[in-house]
């Protein structure tokens, strides 16, 4: 790989999501060289990819390109790659482009879908944890309605307008809540030959109550909501198969082509790390986000799992986690060069939220817990304050406000059609 050796340390890190990006923003580059490495030139604010497949939001008003972010930060690369191997004992990084030799390893690889070993549901369902995943299930979308246009086969025609989202988390809620919002406002308006009367949007979840990780108050809000909207929830139930047309699950099918995969993430741990693992194949780590028995490599977000008395199994994978951690691990590695004792990363805990529509959120404070209307305000500010830059900011504002006042989605584009994708293309 093609970067100038300095007489520096040097820092390589794997992954710029919430975690990576935080921790290059405040890693001291005046006595480190950071090379970062990411399979995708852009950072993906993934809080909003649900808003992408249902048409909201354009892609570019929740990405932003890498090198744009750092320009200007001294002694600092970035390179396109995939990593392939990690050799520790050479301290060593393989990627598609070539090898890097580091002194200090920070992982952040990231989450990616776990299917649980159904290859069925891998093969046939759409998961939404990247861009690219998101704007073909966008395309896949608009496509079952033009297919639902043109077919005489009522069977066929509830097959294509049916909606099955497998997860009652919060991108499940979130995702259920949108696409409600198109088949009460905009859909119909599209499509004035379909009786949109006969479209259902089923989330199934295998735990008690939706938006299980947030409290009561939440989950009790959240499912009136969805009710309201139209939105049917089955609690209790596992899905078992699914073949491109019927969702198998533990208690009743459903006729469906669209099953949208929202129920489970695991770790994305590079090849070759011979590091121990924990729940939801996440790497452990220790207090300091050092991986257990390895030198100078760390882990931090969605990929790294700290077990403590608060987080048995480990913190949540969230992306106040990933950014928490990446910015506690730039400071340790700052103070390690002056002689400082390193400091522990704890938690703090300023709360979750989820939309579930128009006028409808629920919010979790530490101190505080609210819903409806003040919390859809509530979700909508902190949404747009965490997004990169004031451009993306504004856009996303302008795109929202439009969307409130004309009850009206702009990007409704089938960027490609659903089945000319392979199934790779989606990792």
């Amino acid at each position: 790989m093609n970067v100038p050796a300095v007489n520096l340390p040097r820092i390589v890190v794997i992954g710029c999501g919430f975690a990576g990006l935080k921790f290059t923003k405040r890693i001291d580059s005046s006595r480190f060289q950071v090379v970062l490495i990411d399979k995708n030139n852009y950072h993906t604010f993934q809080p909003l990819l649900y808003q992408v497949a249902s048409s909201g939001l354009a892609p570019d008003s929740i990405v932003y390109p890498i090198r744009k972010i750092f320009k200007g930060k001294s002694n600092f690369f970035f390179r396109m790659a995939k990593v392939e191997h990690i050799s520790t004992a050479e301290k060593m990084v393989h990627t598609d482009i070539g090898r890097i030799k580091y002194d200090h390893l920070v992982i952040a690889s990231g989450a990616t879908n776990n299917f649980f070993g159904m290859e069925q549901i891998e093969k046939y369902s759409m998961p939404m944890k990247s861009l690219t995943e998101s704007l073909d299930l966008r395309s896949l979308i608009l496509q079952n309605f033009e297919e639902a246009l043109n077919t005489n086969d009522l069977e066929e025609r509830n097959r294509l307008m049916n909606f099955v989202i497998v997860g009652g988390g919060p991108t499940g809620v979130e995702l259920a809540g949108a696409i409600s919002e198109l088949r009460e406002h905009v859909l119909p308006n599209d499509y004035p030959d379909l009786d949109f009367r006969q479209m259902q949007i089923h989330i199934i979840e295998a735990g008690s109550r939706v938006l299980g990780a947030m409290s009561e108050h939440a989950s009790q809000k959240a499912s009136k909501a969805l009710d309201k909207f139209g939105v049917q929830v089955w609690l209790d139930t596992r899905v078992e198969d699914y073949d491109g047309d019927t969702v198998q699950t533990s208690k009743s099918n459903f006729e469906s082509k669209t099953m949208i995969w929202a129920a489970g993430i695991q770790g994305s741990i590079p090849g070759g790390l011979n590091a121990a693992v924990g729940r939801g194949r996440r790497i452990l780590v220790d207090s300091f986000n050092q991986i257990e028995g390895m030198d100078q490599v760390y882990s931090i977000g969605d990929v790294a799992q700290i077990n403590s008395e608060d987080y048995p199994n480990g913190n949540p994978m969230l992306a106040s986690v990933a950014e928490q951690q990446g910015a506690h691990l730039a400071r340790n590695l700052n103070r390690s060069l002056g002689g400082r004792p390193l400091q522990p990363f704890v938690y703090k805990d300023k709360g979750t939220m989820a939309t579930i529509g128009r006028n409808k959120a629920v919010v979790d404070l530490p101190f505080w817990k609210f819903s409806g209307f003040f919390g859809w305000l509530t979700w909508m500010f902190v949404h747009l304050m965490l997004l990169v830059d004031f451009r993306s900011r504004l856009v996303v504002f302008v795109d929202w406000v439009y969307s409130y006042i004309r009850y009206d989605k702009g990007t409704r584009l089938i960027v490609r059609k659903a089945g000319t994708f392979k199934k790779q293309d989606r990792s």
